[in-house]
């Protein structure tokens, strides 16, 4: 077996399990979730698993919805989690196509704090990177992929090549990822080449990627700072209407 080509062991993670089933229920999504995280944790990656269905998240885009008329808000304990890791990776079932309404809610409050900003003028996000996983058994890993990575370069993360993977198995109802098979094989899912594959790269490819930016400080801090641009700097841009 070949050696990776750096050390990893400072960074840490953050994976946000989107499920609908509380804990202690079965999780097929945390099932390929946990492919993700002790490959991470193999070579000493630091790694936060939360399930979000566990947590009361209030609904709303502000950092802290208890000032705005709710009683209890955990995102912000979960925030800073997402803050203090490199990497975000964000699990979801499929339903009807689509991610979980967990899903939109876990987005709609990292939404929330895209407004701060660093000491340097970058956007709060800058220099962390992101990915996703995805399980069902209907039709749409890659519209779900494609919504949530999106929607976190939006934010402000950088996103490695084919930084999602997902395993939606044979179309209709039926077995889902880790359920039991019916041979006495391995769990359903847990042999298929593809979507091991994809993982693995996914994880890599966040590894490197988180690796490659800590190492260079981040994001260079010119042309994507809010604060000199609203105090006049252009960064070389020229409005055409005064050529």
């Amino acid at each position: 077996m070949s050696n990776p080509p750096a050390s990893y062991d400072d960074l840490s993670a953050v994976f946000i399990n989107c499920t609908l089933t509380r804990s202690p229920g079965h999780s097929h999504t945390q099932s390929l979730m946990n492919n993700s995280i002790e490959l991470m944790r193999s070579v000493g990656v630091s790694v936060t698993n939360v399930r979000a269905v566990d947590h009361e998240i209030a609904p709303g885009v502000q950092p802290d919805m208890t000032q705005h008329g709710f009683d209890r808000d955990d995102w912000p304990a979960i925030q800073r989690q997402v803050m203090d890791a490199q990497i975000l990776v964000i699990g979801t079932p499929i339903w009807l196509g689509e991610k979980s309404s967990v899903a939109t809610r876990i987005v709609e409050r990292l939404y929330s704090f895209s407004g701060e900003l660093t000491a340097g003028g970058q956007y709060a996000y800058y220099g962390r990177v992101g990915g996703v996983l995805v399980t069902g058994n209907e039709d749409g890993v890659k519209h779900c992929a494609m919504n949530l990575l999106y929607s976190l370069q939006h934010l402000g993360y950088t996103i490695p090549p084919q930084a999602d993977a997902g395993w939606i198995g044979e179309v209709g109802p039926g077995a889902s990822y880790g359920d039991p098979s019916q041979d006495g094989g391995p769990p359903i899912g847990f042999d298929n080449d593809f979507t091991n594959r994809n993982t693995t790269f996914m994880t890599w490819n966040l590894l490197h990627l988180a690796r490659m930016l800590k190492d260079a400080g981040g994001i260079p801090a010119y042309g994507n700072q809010r604060p000199k641009w609203f105090e006049g700097e252009r960064f070389g841009f020229t409005n055409p209407e005064y050529r």
